[in-house]
């Protein structure tokens, strides 16, 4: 197994995942050869929360054209844990209580 710091690479700060953190899921980019149960350790090694379920995406890169040269970004995996009811992750919560004021 690998080290949870290399599992779980960034978390992914967008509208959705915003907005699916008031449910109690939370959205990490994670290695491309990641497990789900290697994932949920992570998570709940490095948050110290306990994680109910895993979802993983597969994100395709896309085409991009820079002037004449046609090129694509790259393709990575995308994690949407959802956490034990009443749980959160303090480093969205600070977050998302500076936004709500």
């Amino acid at each position: 197994m690998q080290s949870a710091y290399d599992v779980i690479i960034r978390p992914v700060v967008s509208e959705r995942s915003y907005d699916l953190m008031e449910q109690g899921k939370y959205t990490f980019e994670v290695a491309k050869k990641a497990r789900k149960e290697e994932i949920a350790e992570a998570v709940e090694k490095l948050f110290n929360v306990h994680v109910l379920k895993v979802n993983t995406i597969n994100v395709r890169g896309k085409a991009k054209r820079v002037r004449y040269q046609v090129g694509m970004t790259r393709s990575w995996k995308k994690a949407i844990v959802t956490l034990a009811p009443g749980e959160q992750i303090e480093i969205f919560a600070t977050q998302q209580q500076a936004d709500a004021e």
